[in-house]
């Protein structure tokens, strides 16, 4: 056979495609990300926080990838089939036209990837390479051909305990350490594909009806969104968000992941790469706060009884993250056989960040279970006791300086956004008692709170400035602080968050977007450079609502939704020089925090009178 083999187009510093021509396909248990170009770069099966099968995303396409693309040059388009994770890539080339679906089925307990190409007009020759590569990139496995269950011939690769069989009525054919295959799609011609991992010691599962799982993926795509009913100006991207917070859920258990991927940089050719497909319970509970901002209530008691399993134990062990099913045990260690995506090594799986002291993270935690009390989901014992305990153990340390929201890993510090979160943890278990009535050790917790408030307003803000800063020993200010009018800390109107808005505006934007803070202040202890954090652009949006700025809120919304990819999917950062998206993708951070932003516009277009909204 004469076969040429597709490489990936130059982009960066390597052999890679840029971050916003990726889709995002998901059957809530993993995802797939799929190029433009056809090109199933990252895949890990069964689950967020397995082995990648794909890892072209980080490497090469010797890594592994699945590609399904016209040979001849193309113009191709794609949309999602409504409020689904569906993709549909239209190929155009000088002879024809082709489209090809793929999705992974939704709701079957499986692990599937499937891709239907049909012929529209004309015929297109089409390239096919299957490359599998367990272990991120690295395990070539034995690949041939065999019966399945039913008697028809498929491709496996099999390797240690990892098994994945590609099913088609044409199978690409062994090339060059590769299995390949050119072949003419005609107008009207239909050719399936699909990819199903299992434990190598079972039995191949039987074939799948395509039609069937596609519209039954479809139907449940549908049904879960259609209870949200909003009519806002950003409808479209809300959507998407909430779609994309769904996705990144699992379904089983119960665990949120910050991101499907590992090592998308936030500074390309740099080493600020890490580890995102873990469940940390800062990022969990904002998500949730999101949802239940919503309607989406019944999604918190999924996550409660997550919550319950994976903090079980002596609450001084309670960790800032878990795997997705509540593991502890997260080794951050280093790949040195992946180039990493536009050169930036290395590439990283495990995070070390897990034995940080974060202590804001119980405040995230306890605000949203208040939201889901306040949506009516009923609080049951073994939660509240839980909570009671967490917040009793705080107490005994809550002044201890930590690493912070951003997971500094330079000296321990006294962070305001801490502290604030350490407020906002007595104050909704005060709520709680009070408003609620559930047990608790109210007049401690009262006294405790108090006392944070008094600290934060002697030594987090810098009369000066007229700003809160970053730490207490600096006069730094972090993007977190926007946060200080959402939980309610002080009211939007007050001088000193006006003041803070205004340090933020001066000391953070570049080109308009908000930074975390500024890396040359040296505060993190990592070397080179970050872009514009979209989370806190979308904070800038709610406290300008909050204060009256709804003008100005408007204004920065709509540049924040424009950064979408044709998908509606968001990364981690944006390169406003280059027009690139930059970081892990997509990053249910952004995604949420686009929710948040857009809840709090409607509120303040509305004319609600509050102190907080809570959507962060």
């Amino acid at each position: 056979m004469n076969l040429r083999v597709l490489d990936l187009p130059l982009y960066g510093a390597g052999m890679t495609t840029p971050i916003e021509d990726y889709a995002v396909l998901g059957d809530r248990g993993t995802c797939a990300l799929v190029s433009r170009g056809g090109s199933v770069d990252w895949l890990c099966l069964p689950r967020f926080d397995s082995p990648a099968c794909f890892a072209a995303l980080v490497g090469r396409p010797d890594n592994g990838r699945w590609l399904l693309a016209p040979v001849d040059e193309a113009t191709s388009t794609r949309r999602y089939l409504g409020n689904t994770f569906v993709l549909e890539t239209r190929h155009e080339t000088k002879d024809g036209v082709v489209t090809v679906t793929d999705f992974m089925p939704d709701g079957d307990g499986r692990a599937d990837l499937v891709r239907i190409i049909k012929g529209v007009s004309g015929t297109v020759r089409m390239q096919h390479d299957w490359v599998v590569r367990f272990d991120y990139g690295k395990v070539r496995p034995w690949v041939r051909r065999q019966p399945d269950v039913e008697g028809a011939t498929v491709l496996s690769a099999i390797a240690g305990s990892d098994m994945l069989v590609l099913r088609g009525e044409r199978l690409p054919r062994a090339f060059d350490g590769r299995h390949s295959d050119e072949f003419d799609v005609h107008e009207g011609e239909e050719i399936a594909f699909s990819a199903t991992w299992f434990h190598s010691w079972r039995e191949i599962p039987p074939a799948l009806d395509y039609d069937a799982r596609l519209e039954s993926t479809v139907s449940r795509w549908e049904h879960w969104l259609s209870s949200y009913q909003h009519t806002g100006p950003y409808d479209a991207a809300v959507r998407r968000s909430l779609l994309v917070l769904r996705l990144l859920t699992h379904a089983e258990t119960g665990g949120i992941v910050a991101a499907p991927t590992t090592s998308l940089p936030e500074d390309f050719g740099g080493t600020r790469n890490w580890d995102y497909r873990f469940c940390w319970l800062r990022d969990a509970s904002l998500t949730l706060q999101s949802l239940l901002g919503c309607g989406f209530a019944a999604e918190s008691e999924l996550w409660r009884a997550w919550l319950l399993r994976a903090v079980a134990g002596d609450p001084q062990d309670m960790q800032i993250m878990y795997s997705v099913d509540g593991d502890r045990e997260l080794p951050e260690r280093e790949l040195d056989h992946l180039d990493g995506y536009a050169g930036s090594v290395p590439v990283r799986i495990g995070n070390g960040a897990v034995h940080q002291r974060q202590t804001d993270v119980l405040g995230e935690v306890m605000n949203a279970l208040d939201k889901a009390r306040l949506a009516g989901v009923e609080e049951h014992g073994a939660s509240w006791a839980l909570q009671r305990v967490l917040v009793d153990e705080l107490a005994e340390h809550w002044d201890q300086p930590d690493n912070g929201l951003w997971e500094i890993r330079g000296p321990l510090r006294h962070f305001t956004h801490s502290r604030v979160m350490v407020w906002v943890a007595f104050d909704r278990a005060i709520t709680a008692v009070e408003q609620h009535g559930l047990p608790g050790s109210v007049d401690r917790w009262r006294k405790i709170r108090d006392k944070v408030r008094d600290e934060i307003l002697e030594h987090g803000y810098n009369e000066a400035a007229g700003t809160f800063t970053q730490h207490y020993d600096t006069t730094e200010v972090d993007a977190s602080l926007l946060v200080i009018p959402i939980v309610g800390f002080l009211p939007a109107d007050d001088e000193r968050v006006r003041g803070t808005i205004e340090a933020v505006e001066r000391e953070l934007l570049r080109d308009g977007l908000v930074l975390r803070y500024r890396t040359s202040a040296g505060v993190d202890g990592l070397p080179g450079d970050e872009h514009p954090f979209l989370a806190c652009s979308f904070w800038l949006v709610s406290a300008y609502a909050l204060s009256g700025r709804v003008d100005d809120a408007h204004a920065l919304m709509r540049r924040l939704v424009s950064l979408v990819n044709d998908l509606g999917l968001l990364s981690e950062e944006y390169d406003p020089g280059d027009s690139r998206m930059v970081g892990n993708f997509p990053q249910a951070f952004s995604h949420l925090a686009l929710v948040g932003a857009a809840l709090t516009l409607q509120e303040a277009e509305q004319g609600a009178t509050v102190a907080h909204s809570g959507h962060a």
